[in-house]
């Protein structure tokens, strides 16, 4: 959340020669040292690994609540006894500082602070102001194309469900730029009335960019304003006889109305506003976010932080809070089901990210109260499934120890598989699964190199593809733990193969010095037959699990993850071989000029079969360049 915010920074210094003091030793022994001034610490282990970030008005006033650990809760308590190291980031005000910490906890991720892991990125409607009839479409990501962004909704289904009712009262244009210049008749788009067929010239530009205006006006909140001036427009063409104007304006109207009436949740007069509401139960909480923006429900989205099993509910939605606007706009106001800890503090540091006022409201009453409880009854729901799946994941987990005799139920399990035609295009996949499910943003591929060091010996050779890639994915690991970065590591591997794939990991994670990792395969059975599968093991014999063993099922869905994951790259990869020109081989030739080369002669064949002084009368193509593309086809120069 911060910005631009001049701060001083310092270390404690270093101890006197000797045995270093730990935990609260060394803060009662450094205590005198920290500045009585806002700012931020930050504590290690001996590791180097982070341990807690913390803000405070007064540094040493705040530090000196952990040098008497036995007033802090057990999970505190180990967190201080493993402290090495405190570093100081002072500020010029507390709201500074809070802002620091928030940015800091969002991406240092500290094992001790409560944690907000899922955060991707919301879409948005953009009205495109880049092209002489403005497009309207779904956009996530930076907002560095020019136009205008409506938004944020809770997920790509709200913008698409909001979107696709838009249409029908604002026929604009979806497609993009260059499908719209190679029209010649209109789409199916203008066929079904969800398009004004501008590419074609059915509405002339005044028109078009009067209806660009009315859907700004809608997504802006005008839209009484902008039903009463349809209404008008309906009339007077009624009584001028234009029945037919009439009619498309009437179904405009009608559009409208059922863009409103599908709001499910809203509160009149609620504006711009997020309501954020936390339910806590079972040692989990879900945050449930409500966006409404410009009077209208965008959707809404769970969240489940992770905390300390005794952290309150109130300090969880405001480190929540902090983290969740880090990267995000901020609206004028926030609409909160628990009264916040150092609330004035919170609404005063968002005002100054946001660079306006920004208003937190914990209502206890009426309408605002009402839409509070709506989403702490969707926070509750949500928890109940997650509990649920949960508890049943973790039955499956403690399968999988018991079928491959684990130590303890496994917290990740990696399984690996590889893609290829004859050889080409080969691609390795990873996924990752544990106690939450799939965890996709762990997912990894591996373009298979074909020289190099651990290059898959030749084309086709599956294991030697495995070994590529186990020695890529390890010695990464290994790399990450010695320079102290906690590079992720599995408690099971799950190889895609039969026992020649098992002995090839195996041989792989030797070479690496790794031998205490449990690797299993998993082969189909005869002729392929699901659940026949067999497992391999290099300890045991191969064995089967029974047919209706649900530890049978949660493997094979792992399995058919990883290679869903894998086809899905190969295929990937594949087309963009199969969509590449030979024009992509010649110095110079970007885009823009393959696409004139193209367009002027058909194909690259025909660019192949021209004629040097043909060539130099395409635009953009100069005489050098005529020069080497002809060369390049006929084997000059």
């Amino acid at each position: 959340m911060a910005k631009d915010i001049r701060s001083g920074s310092e270390s404690a210094p270093p101890p006197p020669a000797g045995e270093a003091p730990r935990g609260a030793a060394l803060i009662r022994a450094r205590l005198s040292t920290f500045p009585t001034v806002p700012g931020v610490y930050r504590m290690s282990d001996s590791a180097g690994a982070l341990l807690y970030v913390g803000k405070a008005k007064n540094l040493r006033r705040r530090l000196t609540s952990y040098a008497n650990p036995g007033k802090q809760t057990p999970r505190i308590r180990r967190m201080i006894a493993a402290v090495a190291a405190i570093e100081v980031t002072t500020t010029h005000t507390e709201v500074e500082a809070l802002l620091l910490e928030s940015n800091q906890i969002k991406r240092l991720k500290p094992r001790y602070n409560v944690l907000l892991r899922d955060d991707k990125s919301f879409p948005y409607i953009l009205i495109a102001r880049d092209h002489d009839w403005p497009q309207i479409t779904k956009h996530r990501g930076a907002r560095n194309r020019p136009g205008e962004y409506f938004g944020p909704f809770a997920s790509a289904g709200a913008v698409n469900e909001t979107l696709a009712v838009l249409e029908r009262a604002f026929p604009l244009r979806s497609c993009s730029d260059n499908i719209f210049a190679a029209r010649t008749r209109p789409c199916l788009q203008y066929q079904i009335k969800r398009c004004a067929g501008p590419c074609v010239g059915k509405i002339d530009r005044d028109a078009y960019l009067a209806m660009v205006d009315e859907a700004r006006d809608f997504l802006s909140g005008r839209s009484r304003d902008l039903q009463e001036r349809l209404v008008a427009r309906m009339q007077a063409a009624s009584a001028g006889l234009d029945f037919e104007s009439a009619a498309a304006l009437r179904d405009r109207i009608r559009a409208l109305t059922r863009i409103q009436a599908h709001q499910e949740v809203n509160v009149a007069g609620l504006g711009e506003a997020d309501v954020i509401a936390a339910h806590h139960e079972g040692d989990q909480t879900c945050i449930q976010v409500f966006f409404f923006r410009a009077g209208q429900n965008y959707g809404n989205r769970p969240y489940f932080p992770r905390h300390a099993r005794q952290d309150e509910v109130a300090d969880i939605l405001a480190a929540f809070i902090g983290q969740f606007y880090v990267n995000k706009p901020v609206p004028a106001r926030i609409v909160v089901s628990h009264a916040l800890p150092d609330q004035a503090l919170i609404a005063e540091a968002l005002s100054a990210h946001a660079g306006r006022k920004v208003t937190l409201i914990h209502p206890r009453r009426g309408a605002k109260r009402r839409i509070v409880r709506q989403a702490e009854i969707n926070a509750a729901e949500a928890l109940t499934r997650r509990l649920a799946e949960t508890a049943s994941q973790r039955r499956l987990l403690d399968g999988a120890a018991r079928v491959f005799a684990l130590d303890a139920p496994p917290d990740r399990i990696e399984v690996y598989d590889n893609s290829h035609f004859s050889g080409g295009q080969a691609v390795g996949a990873m996924i990752v699964a544990g106690p939450e499910g799939f965890e996709k943003n762990a997912y990894r591929r591996f373009t298979i190199r074909r020289s190099g060091p651990g290059a898959a010996a030749r084309a086709g050779d599956d294991y030697a593809m495995l070994r590529e890639v186990l020695n890529r994915r390890f010695l990464r690991a290994l790399k990450e733990d010695a320079a102290r970065t906690s590079g992720q590591w599995p408690d099971l591997l799950l190889i895609d193969g039969g026992r020649g794939h098992l002995n090839a990991a195996r041989e792989a994670l030797a070479d690496l010095g790794i031998a205490d990792l449990p690797v299993a395969a998993i082969s189909k059975g005869p002729d392929r037959n699901a659940g026949r599968e067999r497992f391999h093991m290099a300890d045991r014999p191969s064995f089967d699990l029974p047919r209706d063993d649900p530890v049978l099922y949660y493997l094979q869905r792992l399995r058919d993850e990883a290679h869903r994951f894998a086809i899905g790259g190969h295929r990937a990869k594949r087309g963009r071989r199969l969509s590449r020109s030979a024009l992509d081989d010649i110095d110079g030739i970007g885009p823009a000029r393959k696409r004139a080369l193209l367009h002027h002669f058909g194909s690259a064949r025909g660019v192949a079969e021209a004629g040097l002084d043909d060539l130099t009368t395409v635009e953009g193509v100069s005489a050098g360049l005529a020069r080497r593309i002809y060369d390049h086809f006929h084997g000059g120069g």
